[in-house]
């Protein structure tokens, strides 16, 4: 049973409902704003209006939370589908597509700064080595699904060394717009990142 920690609500009326959605959410721009170690548990089940037994009910250790949280961030981000770059017919296209789309996505006003999935636990204690390893793998993961999906324009080797040369790009993009570079200056920079991608 998930019980939501005790609000006093003007109208009298029943307790709200727990919303598991809202819940991760909450936790995943938690995550996002201040990293996996910048986090504390109070801190979570303040933001999400858990009992600390109810969000272990729910979503298991902190450590289960925050992996949750990035595989959110990386759905609502489109991290594991490119298959909207199938609609275009050259290399270019396709690239500056995913590179125009990566610029809005981090310079959305409504959303955090950066990557949580490219930025995340960079660095992090010895004690936090399995989920930074755990990041690390989901970018390579990203980097080989990027090159698989440029094998329609590229031959094997260009379409490997391309996707290490975007993921790159990618991650450099997410640093810029965490410095608060906006989207004018990150379509400047996917503009120039095509034409090395050929």
């Amino acid at each position: 049973m998930i019980i939501m920690k005790p609000r006093k609500s003007p109208s009298g009326g029943r307790p709200r409902e727990f919303d598991r959605d809202a819940a991760l959410e909450t936790a995943m721009r938690l995550f996002w704003r201040h990293g996996y170690e910048g986090v504390s548990f109070q801190q979570l089940t303040a933001a999400m209006g858990l009992a600390a037994p109810s969000l272990y009910a729910a979503f298991g250790n902190k450590r289960a939370l925050y992996l949750e949280a990035v595989d959110r961030y990386g759905r609502l981000r489109g991290a594991t589908d490119l298959s909207f770059m199938d609609q275009y017919e050259t290399v270019d296209e396709a690239v500056l597509a995913l590179l125009n789309a990566t610029a809005h996505g981090l310079s959305d006003p409504s959303t955090e700064t950066g990557c949580m999935l490219n930025m995340g636990m960079l660095t992090s204690h010895p004690d936090h080595a399995e989920i930074a390893t755990e990041l690390s793998d989901r970018r390579t993961a990203f980097t080989a699904l990027l090159a698989q999906k440029l094998q329609r324009w590229l031959d094997g080797e260009a379409a490997a060394d391309g996707a290490v040369y975007l993921s790159a790009v990618i991650q450099g993009m997410a640093v810029q717009a965490h410095d608060g570079a906006g989207r004018e200056r990150l379509e400047m920079l996917a503009k120039l990142a095509v034409r090395a991608v050929r």
